[in-house]
């Protein structure tokens, strides 16, 4: 895991010990993880506002937590290593509660519209009815990373739009944008068919709605997207302030000197800025794996000072 980014990787760890913990926890005491840490309907008597969070590092099986973990670990390590690691957890985090209040809100329309079919009732009143059930209603649990998952497979999308990728068995390289499409496309249609067993679709479809509204802000506002360390700004205003008002020492060599200094110090960040461009550049073009170790630590590396 040398190469790949630390949240990324950080994450990669978290949910392996997780689903380890849950299989040695559920053999040698009996106690569910997934029922405590999974996300329970909010009218269910084991709702904790907590699952909102936890609910992402839980797995129902090997192949659910292996499908995931291969997604975050393809598409995580473009996503984080173009963003850098801030903006990357917090998109991650906020689309996986957004994924599991829009599973939440899914639910509750579903029972909703269950009780309406037996005996007309008012929103209000179905609340008040839900709360009743609260104890059979311990069993709509959601688990898994899905929502957050498929949040970065759309940044990938809308970051790399016409990169082409392979995708087993489809025999040919598609772009990125339509990868994105077509999933987005097949979750809504197993959403609103109610296949697919007990697989979230639209939780899925709410990280993904999460992500595309928080990059479409981001663009808009390049400001509030975690590009800039905070307080930067503020610090530059006052050194403007304090070069602008200091008085200057006569004849003094050090303007010269501390010239000379800014110049080499603007050029060289240009340059580093205009490599760092060339890599991403190359990344469009020709993928991510097209990169060489040295490229990919120059990227790393770069993420990192953001």
């Amino acid at each position: 895991m040398g190469n790949i980014p630390t949240i990324t990787k950080n994450l990669l760890i978290i949910n392996v010990l997780a689903f380890l913990a849950t299989l040695v926890i559920q053999s040698s005491s009996g106690i569910d993880l997934n029922n405590i840490l999974g996300l329970h309907f909010f009218r269910a008597s084991e709702f904790r506002i907590y699952q909102l969070v936890t609910y992402m590092f839980m797995h129902g099986g090997f192949a659910h937590l292996f499908f995931n973990m291969f997604a975050l670990w393809m598409f995580g390590v473009v996503v984080e290593g173009v963003w850098g690691p801030r903006k990357f957890l917090f998109y991650y985090i906020a689309c996986g509660i957004g994924a599991g209040l829009m599973q939440e809100l899914a639910q509750f329309v579903e029972i909703y519209l269950q009780l309406n079919a037996q005996a007309p009732l008012g929103v209000g009143d179905a609340f008040i009815v839900m709360g009743q059930l609260a104890n059979q209603l311990n069993g709509l649990t959601t688990v898994g990373a899905s929502g957050a998952i498929y949040a970065i497979l759309l940044a990938f999308g809308m970051i790399f739009p016409e990169n082409k990728i392979f995708i087993f068995p489809i025999p040919i390289p598609i772009k990125a944008k339509w990868f994105v499409m077509g999933y987005a496309a097949l979750e809504l249609y197993q959403a609103m068919a109610g296949t697919g067993g007990n697989v979230a679709h639209l939780a899925h479809l709410g990280g993904m709605i999460f992500g595309f509204f928080m990059i479409r802000y981001w663009q808009r506002h390049p400001s509030h997207d975690f590009s800039q360390r905070r307080g930067t700004n503020a610090f530059e205003r006052m050194k403007d302030f304090y070069e602008k008002h200091r008085q200057p020492t006569p004849e003094s060599p050090r303007e010269e000197t501390r010239a000379e200094s800014d110049w080499d110090y603007n050029a060289r960040r240009k340059a580093e800025q205009d490599e760092v461009d060339r890599i991403l550049d190359k990344i469009r073009k020709s993928g991510y794996d097209s990169l060489t170790r040295e490229e990919k630590q120059r990227l790393f590396d770069q993420s990192k000072r953001q």
